[in-house]
């Protein structure tokens, strides 16, 4: 693995990390009181290339590879979560699962729009039964006598889907099939049988719009499969394992946050006559602190710059994304308790970080099935 970056992902860095500063870190503590959307401040980020850093210039995009991508999320992560979370979805999840399964019209349709800023994607995988086992999803496609499929039924969790315009939908077509059974599609939101939610009371990430969307008879045209019929599965699983680099890039720019107010607060705040970073718990905390940051943003440069590489990455995904996630839930609970009763005051981001965190635990698999997949993929036993 190459430690150096090059001067183009120095240069989208430079980018991202002046958007964060100053566009999103000002207005972070709005957007997460009010929940409203960032509408202006995720065009800017289009503008500039970084809803689809990996999107080649052809289709809208940067261009750049999975290490820039990462550098990138980092810095907007560290201003606000939320912002990072609809940065996620748009280059990892929909996007990727495109470039990579897509026609050459699907690519044109739907992604220039998308990587470009002017237009939000979504990927609906979830279902109020259905979790951590995909598979369970009773979302159904039923093929039509002239090749289309009529859609029915619900998707839940679903990050962007009030905004959203294309979604990323899996649906069984064939029930009987089990995990070949499902088929990834290319949804139109403006179109009819298409009807979303309300929008979720999150805990985090406020500011990014989440809702429940529900399919009735909604037609899908031959063209609008994205693969072929029953490899859904494995679509999504792919895709997944690319969107795990960016959430661990998301956590890992939570707790830097943390880590960087935390740093300034025991430099200036005094107990007992002296600065409380000059006691042996704190600085025993920082030390920690600093261990797990570290590690957390190797093991995920190392998952991205496997991914870059063309070479596999399932393993060294999880690891990241098991680590960084478990580090930012550490990090920020440390940095909160250093600040003591600030830190649970919303006068201070401490707090943010700490709620903005846990989600990294859960979403695009949870920290349990993160572990499944490395000691699977590891034995080779299931």
């Amino acid at each position: 693995m190459e430690f150096g970056f090059s001067e183009e992902q120095r240069m989208l860095q430079d980018v991202a990390r002046r958007i964060a500063r100053e566009k999103i870190a000002p207005s972070a503590e709005y957007h997460d009181h009010t929940g409203e959307y960032p509408l202006a401040n995720i065009r800017a980020l289009g503008e500039n290339g970084l809803m689809g850093i990996e999107v080649p210039a052809e289709y809208g995009g940067a261009g750049m590879d999975t290490v820039a991508y990462v550098l990138a999320m980092v810095e907007i992560a560290a201003a606000d979560a939320a912002h990072s979370t609809i940065l996620s979805v748009n280059n990892s999840l929909f996007c990727n699962g495109i470039l990579t399964f897509g026609t050459e019209a699907q690519k044109q349709r739907y992604v220039r729009d998308v990587a470009e800023g002017r237009e939000i994607g979504a990927f609906a995988l979830t279902e109020p039964q259905s979790g951590s086992d995909a598979t369970a999803m009773r979302c159904k496609a039923v093929r039509q006598d002239d090749g289309s499929f009529v859609v029915n039924g619900k998707k839940s969790w679903i990050t962007s889907g009030p905004v959203a315009k294309y979604i990323v939908l899996f649906a069984m077509t064939d029930p009987d099939k089990g995990a070949r059974g499902i088929t990834a599609f290319l949804i139109d939101t403006t179109r009819e049988g298409f009807h979303r939610g309300k929008t979720e009371p999150k805990l985090g990430i406020r500011a990014s719009a989440t809702c429940e969307i529900e399919f009735t008879d909604y037609r899908v045209q031959p063209d609008e499969v994205l693969g072929v019929e029953g490899q859904g599965f494995k679509i999504a699983m792919g895709v997944l394992d690319a969107g795990r680099i960016g959430i661990a890039s998301q956590a890992i720019g939570i707790a830097r946050a943390a880590y960087e107010a935390t740093i300034a607060y025991v430099k200036e705040r005094k107990a007992f006559g002296q600065p409380i970073g000059a006691f042996q718990m704190t600085q025993a905390k920082i030390a920690d602190m600093k261990c797990k940051l570290d590690a957390a943003l190797l093991l995920t440069l190392r998952a991205a710059w496997l991914k870059s590489q063309g070479q596999r990455f399932s393993t060294e995904a999880s690891m990241a994304k098991l680590t960084a996630s478990e580090a930012a839930m550490w990090i920020t609970h440390q940095a909160l308790q250093i600040h003591g009763g600030m830190g649970y005051s919303k006068e201070m981001p401490i707090e943010r970080y700490f709620r903005d965190a846990k989600i990294t635990e859960i979403y695009e698999g949870t920290s349990e099935i993160q572990r499944l997949v490395i000691a699977r993929n590891e034995t080779g036993l299931r």
